[in-house]
């Protein structure tokens, strides 16, 4: 009975909070909460953005010079093999 208790106790709390909340950003101050943490969001999504084309771009340059190396190394091994 007690687990009961404390669950129901622990249902209208969460409801007194949930509406409280729900009450807060109807206010103006809680619809600017509410824009500035999409701005941030959106701000973060953006950053994130440009620092994954960033890493794509500094693999694909890596990528490239190491497939250049190893064709330099092919084209040693050969003239070494043909005695140039």
């Amino acid at each position: 009975m007690i687990h009961s208790q404390k669950f129901i106790a622990g249902l209208i709390l969460g409801a007194a909070a949930g509406a409280a909340i729900a009450l807060f950003l109807q206010t103006e101050k809680g619809k600017e909460m509410v824009s500035d943490i999409k701005d941030a969001a959106a701000d973060a999504g953006d950053n994130l953005k440009a620092r994954m084309q960033a890493f794509d771009k500094e693999v694909s340059d890596l990528l490239k010079k190491g497939k250049q190396f190893v064709e330099d190394l092919e084209h040693k091994a050969k003239d070494a093999a043909a005695g140039k």
